[in-house]
């Protein structure tokens, strides 16, 4: 007769059925198998064949092994992925992943081993054996994730889950040019408009991304409509470290389906772009058809221009915020705004974009002041 705990019920068709933990999700969600026969010792006799560990047929194929899959997964990704997350998943398989987990089989892996891996990374990382950033870490679990949800799907037995594994990261605060150094900066570039200077008020008054402005081409650039139209970007890529660990410039799609957009631009940037027209084609920083300006070489001009003007030092990213908290003290259309910013809902505008000043902040208080208001 049946034991408790054993998962063995005799069905209302009079056949016996055992169940057992077949394998998990990534998520660590438990799926579960069945075996069917026509009596209850037939039913332990398969049920016991089925728990056996992870199959030793899976073994022997060596598909078990992380290497194997992780191979598999890899290969899978490259056919809808950009070169350069590609080489980024491939560095970080090669240098952090593969050294420790690649000799495992999925059996062997534990929650233990993984988070003490991070924590490995977290403080001996690197070439220098100083440490990865909280960043890059968990960019490396992420990987370890989706090698585990692939596996998962190939019928590989899971014994961990890898989500429960986290990462903190500390929120990094984006620096925002006040009202006045937004001034500034506009007063200094107006008085020395050279190509990167027009490309920084740019950006400062439509939230493109460095990429974005030194890909632009003046053909993307419509005056009659006074619109610019962004379906490139440009950025210097990490080659696989097998050729030395070399970059090069490439010139790609924008980050995301969303990041292809028109931008209207305003009336002023239109008419300062139409007076410092020097050419009908090639890239607006540089007025060339075949000589550009890569993002670093972009991020240490808009530094030295912080400099000139007196302002206090700021990453080029930080045009692309000042734009977003702009926006909303003007009163923007957050949807209007979002799009503008190519982001794929609103919740990254307000979240990660947006940034009340505390002037912004004093205003919406005083509102308050109505409701004390004595008639």
């Amino acid at each position: 007769m049946p034991k408790k705990g054993e998962n063995i019920y005799k069905r209302k068709d009079g056949r016996w059925e055992g169940r057992y933990i077949k394998s998990h999700t990534y998520t660590g969600k438990i799926i579960y198998g069945y075996v069917y026969a026509k009596t209850y010792r037939e039913a332990k006799i398969k049920l016991k064949e089925k728990r056996l560990p992870c199959s030793s047929q899976v073994i022997k194929k060596d598909i078990n092994l992380f290497s194997e899959l992780a191979t598999e997964w890899f290969e899978s990704v490259k056919l809808h992925t950009k070169v350069s997350t590609q080489n980024k998943y491939y560095n970080m398989l090669k240098n952090y992943i593969l050294p420790e987990y690649g000799s495992k089989t999925f059996d062997t892996i534990t929650h233990e081993f993984i988070e003490e891996h991070c924590k490995f990374l977290l403080e001996s990382g690197g070439k220098n054996g100083t440490g990865l950033s909280a960043k890059t870490v968990s960019d490396t679990l992420s990987i370890i994730r989706n090698i585990t949800k692939f596996a998962n799907k190939k019928g590989i037995c899971i014994s961990y889950d890898a989500n429960a594994v986290q990462i903190k990261q500390n929120a990094k605060s984006m620096r925002v040019l006040n009202k006045t150094e937004q001034t500034q900066l506009c007063e200094y570039i107006l008085e020395k408009p050279e190509p990167c200077n027009i490309g920084i008020l740019v950006c400062l008054f439509t939230g493109l991304r460095i990429g974005e402005i030194c890909a632009l081409h003046w053909e993307d650039i419509s005056f009659s409509d006074q619109s610019i139209y962004i379906h490139h970007t440009l950025q210097r890529i990490q080659t696989h470290q097998d050729h030395g660990g070399k970059t090069k410039v490439v010139t790609t799609t924008p980050k995301s389906a969303c990041s292809i957009r028109r931008i209207p631009l305003p009336d002023e940037i239109s008419d300062i772009l139409v007076s410092n027209q020097k050419s009908s084609s090639g890239y607006l920083l540089t007025n060339d058809d075949f000589k550009f300006i890569e993002p670093r070489t972009m991020q240490n001009k808009f530094k030295k221009v912080l400099k000139s003007a007196g302002i206090a030092d700021a990453n080029f990213h930080a045009l692309r915020h000042t734009f977003a908290t702009r926006c909303i003290e003007l009163g923007f259309d957050v949807k209007s705004l979002s799009e503008i910013l190519g982001h794929a809902t609103v919740n990254i505008t307000m979240n990660r974009y947006v940034h009340p000043t505390y002037e912004m902040k004093k205003e919406n208080m005083q509102k308050l002041s109505e409701l004390l208001a004595v008639k």
